[in-house]
């Protein structure tokens, strides 16, 4: 089942029509969300950057989508698919009401919320290969837009694309400047030392709630300094380790990079401080 504007239909039932903006023109945006036992996953910046982003893509945000609305959303439709006691992954689809051409003729919106299982309750290491490459085929633009969860993921897509032609587990995205911006599906870290780097938000990357965190949980860690800072594909190879940030896997090692291999120590630390937070917060 999933909740389209309020309403609870059949996964399979016909609700979306052919002048959808979202399908048109990218006019839209998603929010994908780790729940716990009926226990929302850092619930408060996912909200907060979903409206961030509605206003920033000029929609018109109902007076009815409070933090709790939307919560009570979730949680009703979780408790419709009978997830109540289990890990879930919830997917919210934003969208303008269909009408016009690139001028829309509403600013009004809808919704769509859908949940499917998870295997772990809380972030756990990968130790599978995670092998990576850059992807230079088509970059990422820096500026707002980009660190947005918009419709728009062209340039990700060909990336796994160009990834699973290669055997690669993943590509890491570069901008206009040729700094790496991020992984296909997360928010990059690079490890040198002591020192753990990750692209600012002007750089292009996304706007990550893992990436938050982390840099919350890393001030307060002894013995680690924390860069918002470019970062060239030539500092890939003399790093330590490298890591990427989701949602929905926490923090996934990347093992190696062409010749280079990297260590885990420090994903490993912070996945248990990680961890921590998400049953506090």
């Amino acid at each position: 089942m999933i909740n389209f504007n309020g309403t609870i239909l059949a996964e399979k039932e016909t609700f979306l029509t052919p002048n959808n903006r979202a399908y048109n023109y990218s006019d839209g945006l998603f929010e994908t969300i780790r729940v716990i036992n009926g226990k929302i996953m850092f619930w408060e910046d996912h909200y907060f950057r979903l409206m961030a982003s509605m206003r920033i893509l000029r929609m018109e945000i109902p007076m009815s989508f409070s933090p709790e609305f939307l919560e009570n959303e979730i949680l009703q439709l979780i408790e419709e698919n009978k997830l109540a006691d289990q890990s879930v992954r919830v997917k919210i689809n934003i969208h303008r009401k269909e009408g016009g051409l690139y001028l829309p003729t509403s600013r009004e919106i809808e919704y769509i919320i859908r949940t499917s299982t998870l295997e772990n309750p809380f972030y756990t290491l990968s130790e599978e290969e995670n092998t990576v490459e850059l992807f230079k085929d088509h970059y990422i633009t820096s500026g707002l837009l980009s660190t947005l969860k918009s419709t728009n993921k062209i340039v990700n897509i060909l990336g796994s694309i160009y990834a699973e032609e290669n055997d690669y587990q993943n590509c890491l995205l570069l901008n206009e400047k040729k700094s790496v911006v991020e992984a296909l599906n997360g928010n990059l870290f690079l490890v040198k030392d002591k020192v753990i780097k990750t692209p600012p938000l002007t750089e292009g990357c996304l706007n990550g709630i893992i990436r938050k965190k982390l840099l919350q949980i890393i001030e307060k860690t002894e013995g680690y300094t924390i860069e918002e800072t470019p970062i060239s594909p030539f500092e890939l190879q003399k790093a330590d380790e490298l890591f990427i940030t989701n949602t929905i896997v926490g923090i996934k090692p990347i093992t190696k990079y062409r010749k280079k291999s990297y260590t885990t120590h420090t994903a490993k630390n912070l996945l248990a401080k990680l961890n921590t937070k998400a049953r506090l917060d």
